[in-house]
């Protein structure tokens, strides 16, 4: 599959620091990341998709004394993000690049979290991309998913100044691809969020948890 990343990472270039002044709560992000951190030994290894700026979750994470992992496809994202948490390690990758067989190999993984990453990809790849975070995890890995409520495929919005391509579900659909592609869901829960900037309209963000199937 051609892959078409056209202008999604510069545009997250360019918002760098204004994403946290524009999504200051994360409640569900906040609440996910204590999920794993009550499900988790210390010390485990934990890989955060899209981790943007690094805050709040690759943070806490890390400051319960885990192992983060981070990897994102805009540069200053990962730039905030190694100053943000020091002790994490972030590179600059695509998801595609970590499928099996893929051009990066960051290990195995005792937890995965994709708050959001997913939503920049078109429908065809996030099947894809849910068995990557499947072959990712060990066995019985945990999976803490989000993805805004919508029936768009890489449809174009207006972002924080910039303009990037999205797409979604509604809920019961990305049940079913969730499950289809691996793993238990354990948990759902759902916001109503309105962001802080008048150009991103407000949206249903929708939180799962999971777990792999061995």
């Amino acid at each position: 599959m051609e892959l078409d990343r056209a202008g999604q990472a510069e545009a997250f270039d360019a918002i760098g620091d204004d994403y946290d002044e524009a999504f200051p709560h994360k409640e569900g992000q906040v609440a996910s990341a204590e999920w794993l951190i009550g499900s988790l030994p210390a010390g485990s290894r934990v890989l955060d998709l899209g981790c943007g700026t690094g805050v709040p979750t690759a943070r806490r994470l890390a400051e319960a004394g885990l192992q983060v992992v981070g990897v994102d496809l805009a540069d200053r994202m990962v730039a905030l993000a190694r100053r943000n948490v020091p002790t994490g390690v972030f590179h600059r990758a695509d998801i595609a690049d970590l499928r099996p067989g893929g051009p990066r190999d960051l290990g195995r993984f005792d937890a995965v979290t994709a708050f959001f990453a997913l939503l920049m990809l078109p429908r065809a790849e996030i099947p894809l991309a849910l068995r990557t975070v499947h072959h990712l995890l060990l066995p019985h890995g945990l999976f803490a998913l989000s993805m805004v409520e919508a029936d768009v495929d890489d449809f174009t919005i207006p972002f924080i100044g910039r303009t990037i391509r999205v797409s979604g579900y509604l809920r019961e659909e990305l049940r079913e691809i969730v499950e289809e592609t691996g793993f238990e869901i354990v948990e759902e829960t759902g916001y109503s969020y309105a962001p802080a900037t008048v150009d991103v309209q407000p949206e249903v963000q929708i939180f799962l948890r999971c777990r792999r199937r061995a």
